[in-house]
């Protein structure tokens, strides 16, 4: 038997402490460690109470979804592995008390720190006290486990958003983590509000700014510990486990497919041929689960950093997305549609603002017009207003593409033994994206949107009379507009004489249509 132990070996028997294990993939990260690593000893949870509901009351309704389905199969106690410790990351200490954290002092060897603001437009002061001092006080507690195998801090791919080539190292931060720090500590939130787009600089957001600052705090103040950084990209549904498009927001990709799918969304910024670098969650959670087994089997000398993404290796672009949710939204349509989608992505700043004017605002005023007639709630002005501010914080990534490194992935996928190839499968090669994309599709749907799959035939039947609706308009529009041409201009009527001879003469030639006449 080799001496060094597979990823599930490795895992058996310690305790493991998550953050963010209530965000999207840190709910998958618990659901796959408890499925492939079912010797897990505990898995603790850093929650925070939210909504009047307590800890415990949280993480029974994350242990509740269907995605803990096969885990709960194969371990109907599964529930008695994951603990819930109360914190919040914007605490001292991450808020946790000290009973809680005497457990994990003596317990943990394993930490996944994934807790963090991922709103692209959230307040400076808010996101550098979650993604800044939230990895200080995490670094903090690390130091006071003595059995401490590794530390797993999950980034972005897009930390680093200012530079086109990324690779696997940490780069210098547009600020010092200090220097942020402190001037979260006296300076308000609308001061530093109005310092923030000088602050980013040509970075888009506070996120990637605050990310790009996290991890060179992580440099700066890790010292000995064994800390490996992970950079994911556009982290989309599940590809196959545990099972295909599972996805729980309507974060990033997700809910650009909803509001293609409803029809109100039909063109936005982007360039057709730039990568549109997904990642689904489970090869993202599998490689991150590898990470953790890495660092601490073989113990490198300094920080090592893992970029994620797709691009490089298996690319597909946002023209092919628009394809390809085209086909899957008609093939499985949503329910309610407004209209028929028809997702567009275009660099025309001036094609762009002319279609939201006539192809999304007009069209809602036009909507809430008769929804206010009909004496119902008008919302679909109200709608492309949030969808155009949402839409909007996406333009930077849907527009521009970068060149990821991907040395330390290959070099850890070379590490696996066969069987932990198969079981913690992480290299994007082996994605087929028209198979992804409708599953993301179908998942939209079913997950997020909570549209019974077995109304699909009913979803199609409304999707044709839709089609039929929309064309019988267009004729309508079309026939107005030409006839009012007519009747000004002579080579409009002579066109319009034209067509009707032809139309008359093939009318003619259908058998059974001239003796009818």
């Amino acid at each position: 038997m080799s001496s060094v132990p597979s990823i599930p070996e490795f895992y058996a028997g310690r305790s493991i402490f998550i953050t963010g294990a209530t965000g999207f993939l840190g709910k998958i990260l618990v659901e796959k460690l408890l499925r492939s690593c079912p010797d897990v000893k505990c898995v603790y949870l850093l929650i925070r109470p939210k909504k009047g509901k307590e800890t415990q009351e949280r993480l029974e309704e994350i242990l509740e979804s269907k995605l803990f389905g096969k885990v709960k199969a194969d371990n109907p106690d599964f529930r008695s592995k994951c603990k819930a410790i109360e914190g919040d990351i914007i605490k001292e200490g991450l808020g946790i008390d000290q009973s809680d954290l005497d457990i994990l002092s003596k317990e943990v060897s394993v930490v996944f720190h994934s807790a963090a603001t991922i709103k692209f437009d959230e307040e400076m002061k808010l996101s550098a006290e979650m993604n800044v001092s939230g990895v200080k006080s995490m670094l903090e507690i690390c130091k006071k486990l003595p059995n401490l195998a590794s530390f797993t801090h999950i980034s972005t791919a897009y930390a680093n958003c200012d530079q086109e080539k990324i690779t696997e190292d940490i780069y210098d931060p547009p600020l010092k983590p200090d220097q942020l720090l402190s001037a979260c500590s006296w300076m308000d939130a609308e001061t530093m509000n109005t310092l923030t787009p000088k602050m980013i600089g040509s970075r888009p957001n506070t996120y990637t700014y605050t990310k790009s600052i996290a991890e060179y705090l992580i440099k700066q103040e890790a010292g000995s510990l064994p800390v490996a950084i992970f950079r994911p990209s556009i982290v989309g549904a599940t590809y196959q486990e545990p099972f295909r498009g599972w996805v729980d927001n309507v974060n990033g990709p997700t809910g650009l497919l909803a509001a293609i799918g409803k029809g109100v969304l039909r063109i936005m910024k982007g360039d057709h041929d730039a990568t549109a670098d997904l990642i689904p969650a489970d090869l993202a959670t599998n490689m991150l689960i590898a990470v953790g087994w890495y660092t601490a089997v073989h113990k490198p000398d300094e920080i090592k950093v893992f970029n994620c993404t797709s691009g490089g290796i298996n690319k597909m672009t946002w023209g092919e997305m628009e394809k390809l949710s085209f086909d899957c939204l008609m093939k499985n349509p949503l329910e309610n549609v407004a209209r028929i989608p028809n997702p567009r992505f275009t660099k025309s700043v001036v094609w762009h603002d002319a279609n939201v004017l006539f192809d999304h605002l007009l069209p809602a005023y036009v909507m809430d017009l008769y929804m206010w007639l009909s004496g119902r709630r008008r919302m679909f002005v109200r709608i492309q207003d949030k969808l155009r501010k949402a839409v909007g914080t996406l333009e930077f990534f849907t527009t521009r593409e970068w060149q990821f490194s991907y040395d330390n992935m290959y070099m850890l996928e070379g590490l696996l033994s066969e069987e932990d190839k198969k079981n913690f499968k992480f290299n994007p090669k082996c994605i087929h994206w028209p198979t992804y994309m409708e599953a993301y599709c179908l998942g939209t749907k079913s997950y997020v949107l909570k549209e019974q799959l077995s109304d699909l035939p009913n979803a199609r039947k409304a999707m044709v009379r839709l089609q039929r609706l929309t064309l019988a308009f267009q004729i309508v529009v079309f026939v107005i507009v030409w006839r009012l041409l007519v009747k000004r201009v002579a080579v409009a009527r002579v066109l319009w004489n034209m067509v009707l001879g032809w139309v008359s003469k093939l009318l003619q030639k259908i058998p059974g249509f001239a003796r009818s006449t």
